[in-house]
């Protein structure tokens, strides 16, 4: 089982590539959605940030 961690596929900070492979799916698909959840929802930035804190790194 993959654990929640940041990524090496990163962008920015990894936070997306590490949430696409524990799901198993593409990271350009969170990046995505992620990116529609800050705009159009707001809490996206203040959740990318909470996570990048968080997540331990690879």
């Amino acid at each position: 089982m993959a654990k929640l961690a940041l990524s090496k596929d990163k962008k920015i900070a990894g936070v997306c590539g590490g949430v696409a492979e524990y799901f198993g799916i593409d990271a350009t698909l969170v990046r995505i959605i992620w990116l529609l959840f800050v705009l159009f929802g707001g809490c996206g930035l203040l959740a990318y940030l909470i996570c990048w804190i968080l997540m331990p790194n690879e």
